[in-house]
């Protein structure tokens, strides 16, 4: 017969610990309001008595879940996985937790997961992007859920939006190809709401000065390097003259860069290159890719902030929602244009 187990009570992890029952309860539900050496004598204690939290008590006390859902289109992409560190980091250092899910890119797989985050009584969501399906638009503004839309802006959010005008970075982008005298331009980029705007955008500008773009087919997303080379051997069957490609992600970049490469393509004499996102690779490849720089973790780290001031309940009167936080970009120039 197996011997009972030996469950801890949080009057346990106190004595353990050396501190008061309630510092325990402050160091599990606020660790932000206790010092860093008390917080680590108290996990030191749950480690050494291997005592499990009641989160439930707290949360039905409080009506609280202490719980943040986000919805990413995927993790495979280090540009979502930044901005879900920054997200993650922030919120834990205030006593939440992130619930992560994938929407693969569909709206209908974003509603689900909407769904099965409000069954779990999350007290906010982040959501990738500005375009959802009316139902989950209509449901989050019924229920006056704390909401913060990322990756994009827009005039009409849910709650608040925290991102950037994907539509002016493909206006920049076009720019800063004109100004260095290329005229045939392309575009490589997945088959996503975010890259179609960043397309809009390269498309608008060029048009105004009677200028067209070249587009490979979109990728089906999450896109690849190889997609990234394949696309630009596409984008020269089509016009042999082109000059310069905007690709709406640096993993497409770099692609492009190496099918340059693989055909003695002089980088950016024969073809100047921009990504987006501005990777870690970006600068450690050669030549240099020049990109578009997002703060991606910067913008978790904002949308947790609006989230816990909402939780927090700080006025909303200096504040109206809906807000717009617009975090901006910046063109990094490097070698490849």
């Amino acid at each position: 017969m197996n011997p009972p187990l030996n469950i801890s009570r949080m009057e346990d992890v106190a004595r353990e610990a050396g501190v008061a029952r309630v510092t325990v309860s402050r160091a599990l539900s606020h660790p932000d309001k206790v010092s860093p050496a008390t917080r680590a004598a108290v996990r030191a204690a749950i480690e050494r008595l291997g005592y499990v939290p009641n989160l439930t008590a707290g949360s039905l006390a409080s009506k609280r879940s202490r719980i943040i859902g986000a919805i990413v289109p995927t993790l495979c992409n280090s540009w979502f996985a930044d901005a879900m560190d920054g997200l993650a980091e922030t919120l834990g250092a205030a006593g939440y937790q992130l619930m992560l899910g994938q929407s693969g890119y569909h709206v209908d797989q974003e509603a689900g997961l909407v769904d099965a985050f409000l069954g779990r009584k999350v007290d906010g969501l982040v959501l990738t992007g500005v375009v959802h399906a009316p139902s989950v638009r209509e449901r989050l503004r019924r229920l006056r859920l704390p909401v913060v839309e990322i990756w994009d802006l827009t005039d009409d959010p849910i709650d608040t939006v925290v991102g950037f005008s994907n539509i002016l970075i493909g206006e920049a982008v076009a720019g800063y190809l004109l100004q260095c005298g290329h005229r045939q331009i392309g575009f490589i980029g997945a088959e996503e709401v975010r890259s179609d705007k960043r397309m809009q955008g390269l498309r608008q500008r060029l048009t105004a000065e009677g200028l067209g773009v070249t587009a490979a087919t979109p990728i089906t997303p999450p896109s690849t390097i190889e997609d990234g080379a394949r696309s630009l051997a596409e984008l020269l069957a089509l016009n042999p003259q082109l000059q310069a490609v905007f690709c709406s992600n640096d993993t497409l970049g770099v692609g492009a860069l190496f099918e340059c490469h693989r055909r003695g393509l002089r980088v950016p004499q024969d073809m100047a290159v921009v990504g987006f996102s501005d990777l870690a690779i970006a600068a450690a490849c050669v030549p240099a890719l020049t990109t578009v720089r997002v703060q991606s973790r910067e913008l978790g780290c904002r949308a947790a902030q609006v989230l816990l001031q909402r939780l927090n309940g700080a006025a909303t009167a200096e504040v109206p929602h809906p807000e717009v936080i617009d975090l901006g970009f910046q063109i990094i120039e490097r070698e490849s244009a």
